[in-house]
């Protein structure tokens, strides 16, 4: 059979117009965006950290990082009894800026009037503790440790479906959702979000560094009067003079958060056994019966407004803690 050329020009034409065709073809438009969040603008703004000179920077995860919006959204759920089952009490109910944000109880008592095992430990300067917090040590961040009241039953006793889900229809805590984390619409509020929101507020709370202690540290020797000079030696070494009490704290109590963030068992109780301790502390957190008994050394900065003392508010007074110490504690 013949062959006509000019077929195979024309079928080659035809395809080379059909690929230019589909070569020069639109994309698809992007689906709209939807939400009822996006009115409102998403631009955050770093925020710095207010420190004394000589604190090292503040520890800040990188997938949370320090914004002026998410601090302020921090603060407001800090402080909102929106947090308890019955709107009641807030994390503030028990952390007390004018107390070091203590409550100044023996032990903290939540929103059905159960009182804990344990007393509120300061927040200051929260954000230098890495080995764990709690006075167990149970959780090691601060993300993690802002979800936990929220459920505890001797606390605020809610549950955080119920908690989203009037953050959600609150007339105000969507739109400062949106400025500190971008979300698009109401719905992308999650429990995970207002911990890191919490989180970022606890991270700022850091010593003025202005008291006569820093003062001393930073050169100026004539602060302090003959009594506090005492108390220095006391506090800082072995052996500080004659008649004065042998008294170590810096052992537990070192650095300039006056912690060393370690566990410790300070001879409060007498036990036979390791299982005897009412309270096993670290050990029930970790599963380490060498551990029992143990608690986290607490900062001992602000001490004078962070009565009562020892992790379940046994002494009410500083020199009732002393008189224990001097003592060499119990045996246990």
């Amino acid at each position: 059979m013949k062959q006509f050329p000019w077929r195979s020009c024309l079928i080659m034409a035809v395809l080379g117009s059909v690929l230019l065709w589909q070569g020069c073809k639109k994309d698809p438009p992007e689906p709209p965006q939807t939400g009822d969040l996006l009115h409102i603008s998403y631009e955050p703004k770093p925020y710095k950290v207010v420190k004394p000179p000589h604190f090292p920077e503040v520890p800040v995860p990188p997938d949370n990082p320090l914004t002026v919006e998410g601090v302020q959204l921090g603060r407001r759920l800090f402080f909102d009894p929106i947090l308890s089952r019955d709107s009641t009490q807030s994390c503030a109910s028990c952390h007390l800026p004018h107390l070091s944000f203590t409550d100044g109880l023996p032990v903290s008592v939540g929103i059905d009037g159960i009182a804990g095992r344990r007393s509120s430990m300061s927040l200051l300067n929260i954000a230098y503790a890495t080995n764990g917090l709690f006075w167990d040590g149970r959780v090691r961040t601060l993300e993690e440790q802002a979800l936990l009241p929220v459920e505890d039953p001797i606390e605020l006793h809610n549950t955080w479906p119920n908690l989203i889900s009037k953050i959600k229809k609150h007339p105000v805590y969507p739109a400062l959702f949106r400025k500190a984390f971008g979300i698009r619409d109401r719905e992308e509020i999650t429990k995970e979000l207002a911990a890191k929101a919490i989180a970022q507020f606890e991270r700022i709370l850091i010593s003025s560094g202005t008291s006569k202690f820093d003062r001393f540290l930073q050169g100026d020797l004539d602060v302090l009067d003959d009594e506090e000079l005492d108390g220095k030696l006391m506090y800082f070494e072995e052996g500080a003079g004659v008649g004065l009490p042998d008294a170590q704290c810096f052992h537990c109590h070192g650095g300039f958060t006056l912690t060393g963030n370690q566990y410790f068992n300070n001879g409060l109780d007498e036990v036979a056994s390791l299982d005897d301790f009412v309270d096993k502390g670290r050990g029930a957190a970790n599963g380490r019966r060498s551990d029992n008994g143990k608690f986290r050394a607490p900062t001992l900065r602000n001490i004078a407004l962070t009565a009562p003392y020892m992790h379940d508010g046994r002494f009410q007074t500083l020199e009732e803690v002393l008189d224990h110490y001097s003592s060499h504690g119990k045996s246990s």
